[in-house]
């Protein structure tokens, strides 16, 4: 009870606490470049060094390959359909506030479902993952909510709604934590194998194509790789705990 008290915790702590911090004060460039590094860093440890593995140990190498890359796929299919940041919704000159507000909250809804699941297909296996990948998305979460939760004020110009808005998608996060989870439990290794090489596919995505990219490292090369080494570090000594 009390780990899943903590995987719930960390699911509400990293999306509130980006979107609090970024209608209280926008925090400096660098914190956000350093934090989206750190982030990206921490995913991608936790992805080949616990995911992958534990995958591999109860499930054939072929179906292994085969989710993760179904994994990177899908989440490039749902980022390409309905991206949940959109910048460029505020450079139109005339932009339609009620359909861009609705088209960035349902992006982030169905951004965050595969996040939960990730989530509760590691928990499935054993607590330690679940809070370990749980862990590695609220270290993401921070950096991505901030940079969404600013041009979602600058729609709606309301701090309150914009807060609601958000805090309403992390549900989907809930969800998909909850499907993955009690769906996988007590399911067939095959098929929770996969399921974990499926959701290191989706934290892959995530940290190469949205993550290292906002992160600019080669702009901001000391923040960039400080931050890529500490998250590196974070994940290690998480292994190291779980491993005790």
């Amino acid at each position: 009870m009390n780990d899943l008290l903590l995987i719930i915790s960390l699911i509400f702590v990293g999306q509130t606490l980006g979107c609090l911090i970024g209608l209280i004060k926008k925090p400096k460039e660098t914190f956000l470049y350093g934090s989206l590094a750190f982030a990206a860093s921490m995913m991608l440890g936790i992805s080949f060094f616990q995911l992958i593995p534990e995958s591999l140990e109860i499930t054939p190498f072929y179906l292994v390959i085969i989710s993760f890359l179904m994994g990177v796929v899908t989440f490039r299919i749902i980022d390409r359909t309905l991206p949940h940041i959109n910048p460029e919704l505020l450079k139109k000159e005339k932009p339609s506030i009620e359909r861009s507000v609705t088209m960035l909250v349902i992006g982030m809804a169905l951004h965050n479902i595969p996040e939960g699941l990730a989530i509760g297909v590691g928990f499935a296996l054993t607590p330690a993952l679940g809070i370990m990948i749980a862990v590695g998305i609220a270290a993401q979460d921070v950096p991505e909510n901030i940079a969404t939760i600013i041009p979602l004020y600058g729609l709606t110009k309301k701090k309150m709604k914009s807060f609601i808005i958000v805090a309403v998608t992390i549900l989907f996060e809930l969800l998909g934590f909850i499907f993955g989870y009690y769906f996988l439990k007590g399911t067939s290794l095959d098929l929770l194998g996969a399921s974990l090489a499926l959701a290191a596919g989706f934290m892959t995505y995530i940290s190469i194509e949205e993550l290292i990219p906002a992160a600019q490292i080669r702009q901001n090369l000391k923040v960039g790789v400080s931050g890529l080494i500490l998250g590196l570090i974070c994940v290690l000594v998480i292994c190291l705990q779980a491993n005790w």
